[in-house]
């Protein structure tokens, strides 16, 4: 196919791989198969190359088995997120209060949608463009996505009397946020990357939120880097909670859980 507009398959393949694309035959099968014509195949194989994320360009990423929406801009759903979910799932019990922040497509709340039993369940984050995308996400379930800072906007009335917090907060120190994958540093919110100075401020303010509004023996259960583990288990501890660290070497995750003594 000599088109400009056309691609045979290993053509594509070369291509993508050229452009830095590890699973280059994957890729080029998603692609084909979401391009109507040679010339939006063309398109998208362009916007690729130039270092669009993947799941912008088909306009969904999969996460935990299933295939969730991503609008362009919002935080693509990591794989290694999949931890923060069983370890969400493992530490509560029947008919949980559970809120989901900095929940962005709303795809770890869906996943605890399909896996819990709550009495009640909502999402909150701070970007309009996630909230957007997680309500689409979540329409029909029921589950309430609130958008504003944290647990600014969600109802008083929890207060004290949530089961389980979860946050994929964001947790990369300000100064690494430039050594980020291209496809994240540019294609994404910086609001859901830069976690401040040390990449704790934000899971700081979770940490001192969650010991306020979670239930006695809630928990709290949150993302974070391999080697901040130990400065987040202490201000976890300072914030009155009771940590514990669960690594996955194969996902290449780490979360901690925190329990509000009973």
């Amino acid at each position: 196919m000599t088109s400009r507009h056309r691609f045979d398959h290993a053509d594509l393949v070369r291509r993508l791989r050229a452009a830095g694309c590890v699973y280059a035959e994957d890729e080029a099968d998603l692609l084909i198969a979401a391009a109507d014509s040679p010339r939006a195949l063309a398109d998208l194989v362009d916007r690729r190359v130039a270092g669009l994320p993947l799941e912008h360009l088909l306009g969904w990423a999969e996460f935990c088995g299933m295939r969730v929406a991503v609008d362009p801009g919002v935080f693509v759903p990591r794989g290694r997120t999949a931890l923060l979910v069983d370890a969400a799932v493992a530490v509560t019990g029947p008919a949980a209060a559970v809120l989901d922040l900095c929940c962005g497509s709303g795809a770890t709340t869906l996943a605890l949608a399909r896996r819990l039993a709550p009495r009640w369940l909502a999402g909150a984050d701070i970007d309009p463009a996630a909230v957007a995308c997680a309500r689409r996400n979540l329409a029909g379930t029921g589950v309430e996505v609130y958008q504003g800072d944290l647990f600014d906007p969600v109802p008083p009335a929890w207060r004290g009397r949530l089961d389980l917090v979860v946050a994929n907060a964001p947790y990369v120190p300000t100064a690494a946020v430039a050594l980020m994958p291209p496809e994240a540093r540019l294609h994404e919110a910086p609001v859901a990357l830069d976690g401040g100075p040390d990449g704790l401020a934000v899971l700081r303010r979770v940490a001192v939120g969650a010991a306020e509004r979670l239930a006695p023996g809630g928990h709290l259960v949150v993302e974070t880097s391999g080697a901040q583990a130990d400065a987040l288990c202490a201000l976890l501890s300072a914030a009155g909670l009771i940590p514990t660290v669960l690594r996955d070497d194969d996902l290449e995750a780490t979360a901690v859980t925190a329990r509000r003594p009973t």
